[in-house]
């Protein structure tokens, strides 16, 4: 089957080509980058004009929750958001239920994703037996069943010479590691950030000095190993700075953020929403400058989205019992292109950090349209405007702060190994 999308603007930072052309896909690879208006006479053709081009969205930071909480989400509903986001591969934590610390569960979630997925889907392994940072989970088992990383995610490995010992094992299977960066005995009870805020709302609160002193004690560790460490969710001045300063001394050290850390502030709990509680928390103004900047200049290489689907009895609680997490798949497009619009970066700068940047983070195939790559495409209108609804997305999670927020540039279709799977608005 050949497939033609005619008459757009490809912007492929990974293949470095920026400007109008049709893309051609046959049995679900890209075939060619063709000069416009050429292309054989027996193409299906698309028309995209108007429309920009890219590789297809890589997120490697989702719950898709199954196993366990299907009710908050599974991989059919996940991958569904994921494709409506423009998303065509997802990686997925391993805080399910049971956690996916062992060779079983990760193929489950493959099996799943084979099944009913219509995204790619990465599992990402534990790097302690239930996320409990006592035990080892079964690397080498992991790693033969097909996992792409290892994280505790959601949980912290606190004890240093356990996360030194899981970083060495990493590397003797060539798997980097996701690191979530919270110094426990100083987060406490909080449950947002320390500042102004917090004093005025009376919340317990978590300083941003828990995440730095756990980042900096990782980038020591991958120093220190020679592991591939990837720093999740990076949300402080202090931790942009350190790992800028661990990049400059040649540690194997990738990030990143969410758009939530460069939309939003500390600001928005005062509306008591409980869908603005995430963790680590929404920080300082100054602390989403400093994130806009570490993206900027490449000190974090990946926008990521954190999808952390809950269902409405989890958030339809006091502040403080409320779960932490936004539903973030269908809006990580919309938000990050915000930084074009609002922080001058280039289109082809925030698409880089959606793209090929995560598949080199993890080492995952995609992120680019070169000839030969997988078809894995998403078509975009960057000049739509559109409200965010939460109750439309495809996720079960309808947990948003951005609910109601106008924001521009629109999903109009994504393509996985060449297969139309959404398109205007609906999953075909």
């Amino acid at each position: 089957m050949k497939l033609l999308l005619k008459g757009g603007t490809v912007v492929d930072p990974g293949g470095g080509r920026t400007g109008p052309a049709d893309v051609l896909i046959e049995d679900g690879l890209i075939a060619d980058i063709l000069t416009p208006g050429g292309g054989p006479k027996d193409a299906d053709v698309v028309d995209v004009s108007g429309m920009t081009v890219i590789p297809g969205i890589i997120d490697i930071h989702t719950h898709l929750r199954e196993p366990g909480f299907e009710y908050k989400e599974t991989v059919a509903s996940g991958t569904r958001a994921a494709a409506a986001g423009g998303v065509t591969a997802v990686a997925c934590m391993a805080n399910t239920d049971p956690v996916n610390d062992n060779g079983q569960i990760t193929e489950y979630i493959l099996e799943k994703a084979e099944n009913t997925g219509i995204a790619r889907v990465y599992p990402v392994g534990a790097v302690t037996r239930g996320l409990g940072g006592e035990v080892l989970a079964e690397i080498g088992e992991l790693a033969s069943a097909g996992v792409c990383a290892l994280s505790d995610d959601g949980h912290v490995v606190s004890n240093s010479d356990l996360m030194r010992r899981g970083m060495e094992y990493a590397t003797t299977f060539d798997l980097p590691v996701i690191t979530h960066s919270e110094d426990m005995s100083l987060v406490g009870d909080g449950v947002m950030n320390e500042g102004f805020a917090s004093t005025e709302l009376g919340f317990p609160a978590n300083p941003p000095h828990a995440e730095e002193i756990m980042i900096f004690r990782d980038v020591t560790l991958a120093r220190l190993t020679g592991a591939r460490l990837h720093v999740a969710h990076v949300s402080t001045a202090g931790g942009v700075e350190i790992i800028r300063r661990a990049k400059e001394r040649g540690a194997s050290v990738t990030a990143e953020t969410c758009p939530h850390y460069f939309t939003l502030t500390d600001d928005a709990v005062r509306t008591f929403d409980t869908n603005t509680k995430v963790n680590p928390p929404l920080r300082s103004d100054e602390d989403r400058r400093a994130v806009i900047e570490g993206v900027r200049d490449g000190t974090i290489d990946v926008i990521a989205s954190d999808h952390a689907p809950h269902n409405i009895v989890e958030k339809a609680v006091e502040y403080s019992y409320a779960a932490s997490g936004i539903s973030g798949l269908e809006t990580l497009l919309s938000l990050s292109l915000g930084l074009v619009a609002n922080e001058g970066m280039s289109l082809s700068d925030v698409v880089e950090k959606l793209t090929v940047a995560p598949a080199r983070a993890l080492g995952l195939a995609g992120g680019t349209l070169k000839a030969g790559e997988r078809a894995d495409v998403t078509v975009i209108d960057t000049e739509a405007a559109w409200t965010v609804d939460p109750e439309a997305f495809f996720s079960k999670g309808k947990n948003s702060p951005f609910a109601g927020r106008e924001v521009t540039g629109r999903v109009m279709m994504t393509i996985v190994s060449g297969r139309i799977v959404y398109r205007e608005g609906a999953v075909v």
